[in-house]
């Protein structure tokens, strides 16, 4: 084997891996957007995790971010919480950055 198909490798095998990871981190936020939103719905802890996990199943409908957002928006706003789409927004990025944090420190 060449040296160029060593380094191809090691390239594929990285790639693979950042992009698990960035998986992991995107499902692990989604989550905790739905938690974050279940408790200013004051959903019970049952209704929080189911929400949780339809939150994480919002995100495959289409690429990117916005889905989860409408999602996010459109819920809070049938419950009557008084917020806007910037606060939605917020919660997501402080959401990614608790899911790396959290991705980071798990053994």
């Amino acid at each position: 084997m060449t040296m160029f198909e060593d380094r191809e490798r090691a390239f594929e095998a990285k790639f693979a891996r950042d992009e698990e990871v960035a998986f992991r981190v995107i499902a692990r936020r989604n989550r905790l957007l739905g938690q974050w939103a279940a408790g200013l719905m004051k959903l019970t802890p049952e209704e929080t995790e189911a929400y949780a996990k339809a939150v994480v199943q919002a995100d495959f409908e289409e690429t990117g971010d916005d889905d989860v957002v409408r999602k996010l928006y459109g819920d809070l706003i049938a419950a009557n919480v008084e917020v806007d789409e910037g606060a939605v927004r917020k919660a997501l990025e402080d959401q990614t950055v608790e899911a790396r944090r959290q991705l980071i420190e798990a053994p």
